[in-house]
């Protein structure tokens, strides 16, 4: 497994990273039941593949319980990353997972989830998508430190989008951005960049075409814009659109690592074996680009 420095925290992270949201069972938006053997098996399998990049959550659900109970006695094995600002409320038949940006719910947030994933501390703690406005009323850089300097997160960064994002860049506050993007969302294509340019470590989300529960495009949508660029034209013999999507994100030259999420062996194999193939070659990979903006979809800041 290809691995590449994580920005400035110098953490060695598989390329491919796993996405610990979708072992996270049915009660958060919508999620699939997961058996606790179907998450014993997947996070075994995640790190026997070599995949040493993992993750999570304080509002993923069963996610961080799942980690503490069948990983945590390898954990030497990997890095591990959650994020902070969420809550969990019952909500009949489901769980509603709005933020609350204060440096108490912070503190519960960190020290919950060392608990439940049974360790002492956490390599990067994430803060989770809050607004320039939230961070800075809550004091939430401050409270990262706080905590950092506990000893209970490594490295600090956080999950963000336009427009906020270009701002956090700019403050140079964070270790690292987990930030959406694929050839479908291309949206945040160049701040990817000004993120590694600066120094920072960039975790990719949605690298195979899919977005976080209620953000990005709808799948007719998506594959709209694939048909528009003509993408089939530029596959390998053999190849799936989704192997082309991940080695079209692998591709972009400011990423680290990007987190795909399956709770099923198999998928894991085949986003192995994917990654492995590495970025698509630089003349499919510009052509791509080229298709792409021409059907409309580009960076946009």
């Amino acid at each position: 497994m290809q691995k590449s420095a994580l920005g400035r925290t110098g953490l060695e992270v598989s390329r491919l990273g796993f996405g610990a949201m979708e072992i996270r069972g049915p009660r958060i938006w919508g999620g699939r039941p997961v058996a606790e053997a179907e998450a014993e098996r997947i996070l075994n399998a995640v790190l026997d593949s070599g995949i040493n990049f993992i993750d999570t959550a304080y509002d993923y659900g069963l996610s961080e319980a799942y980690i503490g109970r069948y990983i945590s006695h390898r954990r030497s094995e990997y890095i591990l990353a959650t994020k902070c600002g969420c809550t969990v409320v019952n909500a009949g038949d489901h769980d509603e997972t709005p933020h609350v940006w204060t440096r108490e719910n912070l503190l519960r947030n960190i020290d919950e989830s060392l608990a439940r994933m049974k360790t002492d501390y956490v390599d990067l703690l994430q803060l989770h998508n809050p607004s320039l406005e939230q961070t800075e009323e809550g004091g939430l850089i401050e409270v990262l430190k706080e905590i950092q300097a506990a000893g209970k997160a490594r490295w600090i960064g956080i999950s963000s989008t336009i427009p906020h994002i270009a701002a956090y860049i700019e403050s140079g506050a964070f270790d690292s951005f987990q930030i959406p993007y694929s050839a479908l969302e291309r949206d945040h294509e160049n701040l990817i960049a000004q993120a590694a340019a600066a120094g920072a470590g960039t975790i990719i989300r949605g690298g195979v075409g899919r977005g976080e529960p209620g953000h990005g495009l709808g799948n007719q949508d998506r594959w709209a814009i694939w048909e528009d660029a003509k993408l089939d034209e530029l596959l390998d013999e053999g190849e799936s659109r989704t192997g082309f999507l991940l080695r079209f994100t692998l591709s972009h030259p400011g990423m680290n690592t990007t987190i795909v999420g399956t709770k099923n062996p198999e998928h894991l194999a085949e986003n192995i074996r994917i990654a492995q193939k590495g970025p698509l070659a630089d003349h499919v990979y510009e052509e791509a680009k080229k298709r792409l903006l021409e059907a409309g979809q580009g960076p946009k800041a």
